[in-house]
């Protein structure tokens, strides 16, 4: 039990850094009053959107936040029914 322990810990650190560096790389997604005035409708429906770098660190970021939530609860119980 020890060992598990460790081991989803040190998982979920390795988590904790993928969720941080993909917010940093990740763009704001609001442009302002500019967007709404100037041609924010160009980028909602421009070619190959789902292929973009930003969308594969939108995608990588909930992968990591799914797996996140996931693991902390398991983790918890693990550490709850152990009584470490």
């Amino acid at each position: 039990m020890e060992f598990l322990k460790y081991l989803g810990i040190g998982i979920l650190l390795l988590v904790d850094i993928v969720i941080i560096v993909s917010v940093l790389l990740s763009s704001p997604k609001s442009s302002g009053m500019s967007g709404l005035v100037s041609g924010g409708a160009e980028t909602f429906f421009g070619k190959n959107k789902g292929s973009d770098l930003e969308s594969q660190i939108t995608k990588v970021l909930k992968i990591a936040g799914i797996v996140f939530v996931v693991l902390s609860i398991l983790l918890a119980t693990l550490i709850n029914r152990a009584g470490l």
